[in-house]
């Protein structure tokens, strides 16, 4: 039966915090499998690092820092002295395998790299039956791709690396390196049921329009014909002097833009970024000319219960019977959410009961909805249950 435990710490020693975490998160598991390691990126990662190998061994680990905490079953951890929290699954019937790269030539090559690799941690040439995916801000989409060259359409589920300010000092680790700039993934090779549900939880406004000018595959240049910041700016009801420079990254997260997958299930966030001075807007993720982007929409209270509402989905796809959840929550709805962060970590544990979970924030979120390919977006959920 599959087990897991959550533990964390706020200890200023990086050092002791890693150790300690993983010392509990490891507690009474039989044959550790993965865990999953979430920390500050004021914290010395290496040394959070070094303390957690100390006490899990040869057991994998795979992680990232977080936007300003994490949420565990006793509520929001954060500390200006840092933090670390994990989750660590034990599983006979599992295998994980666990890889990770700085970026080689090109992000598609080291995704490819990292798939071969991950394969090799488990001795099989066979794909995996899930795969998460940790990677930088900016070119997930071409990482993803890479690995699917090598394992084909395998169901996906993680969230890019985050840090507090945006200033690219956030980290991606794995048991054996720490590196900004890459990707990691997690392979498994199981025949316990791993379920996700991937949303943003906005609603469509009537406001759309088709993309006629992208510049590279995440700036959009004009909608309709228009320049994209005044099309914005006219549905939106915002001055473009507002929406200029990083102004339109805070601005736009209750009134943030979305593509729709062809069969409509899901709507992928594209979170607009920076608003440029030729009224282009630069997004979290790619685009295509001759598609349609949507204005989307929800109020504060939306976005504090969507968690939990996302998370009663999750439990029926799995008939009640996670003995883990993995919740990947972006860190741009949490800096909306400010103080009132509290409320979700209520609404989440009021639904998962006495599961074990870990809540990362991060700046980009993966997922895969029914009958639909393997998708990526900003200022999305991306909630995962590993059954027992």
């Amino acid at each position: 039966m599959l087990k897991s435990n959550v533990a964390w710490s706020t200890e200023k020693d990086s050092y002791n915090a890693g150790k300690n975490t993983a010392k509990e998160a490891v507690k009474d598991l039989m044959q550790t499998k993965v865990a999953f390691l979430y920390t500050s990126a004021d914290n010395n990662v290496e040394e959070v690092l070094k303390g957690a190998k100390e006490e899990l061994g040869t057991a994998p680990i795979i992680g990232c820092t977080s936007n300003g905490g994490i949420l565990v079953p006793d509520g929001y951890v954060t500390s200006d002295k840092g933090f670390a929290g994990m989750l660590a699954i034990g599983d006979p019937d599992t295998e994980v395998g666990v890889s990770g790269s700085p970026k080689l030539i090109t992000a598609r090559e080291t995704g490819r790299y990292v798939a071969k690799e991950a394969m090799k941690k488990v001795g099989t040439t066979f794909s995996p039956s899930y795969f998460f995916m940790i990677a930088n801000p900016g070119e997930e989409e071409e990482y993803a791709k890479g690995i699917q060259d090598v394992i084909g359409d395998v169901p996906m589920f993680g969230g890019s690396a985050a840090d507090d300010d945006l200033t690219g000092k956030w980290k991606i680790f794995t048991s054996d390196k720490v590196f900004s700039e890459g990707v990691a993934v997690a392979f498994f090779y199981t025949n316990k049921k791993i379920a996700n549900v991937y949303t943003g939880k906005y609603h469509e406004t009537v406001n759309s329009g088709i993309i006629t000018e992208i510049e590279g595959k995440r700036t959009l240049k004009e909608i309709d014909g228009m320049p994209a910041m005044k099309q914005y700016a006219e549905w939106t009801g915002f001055k473009t002097r507002n929406l200029m420079g990083d102004k339109i990254l805070t601005a736009s997260i209750l009134k943030p833009l979305g593509v729709k997958t062809p069969t409509g299930n899901v709507i992928l966030i594209r979170h607009p970024m920076a608003g440029n001075s030729d009224y282009s807007i630069n997004v979290g993720n790619d685009l295509a000319v001759n598609t349609a982007v949507i204005q989307m929409q929800a109020n504060l209270d939306e976005l504090i219960k969507a968690p939990k509402i996302v998370l009663r989905e999750l439990k029926e796809k799995v008939n009640d019977n996670a003995a883990a959840y993995l919740f990947i929550h972006c860190g741009g709805r949490k800096i909306a959410i400010g103080d009132r962060i509290d409320e979700v970590a209520e609404y989440i544990k009021e639904e998962a009961g006495d599961v074990p979970f870990i809540m990362p924030f991060t700046f980009g979120e993966y997922g895969r909805a029914e009958h639909e390919a393997n998708n990526m977006g900003g200022l999305m959920l991306s909630e995962t249950a590993f059954c027992k």
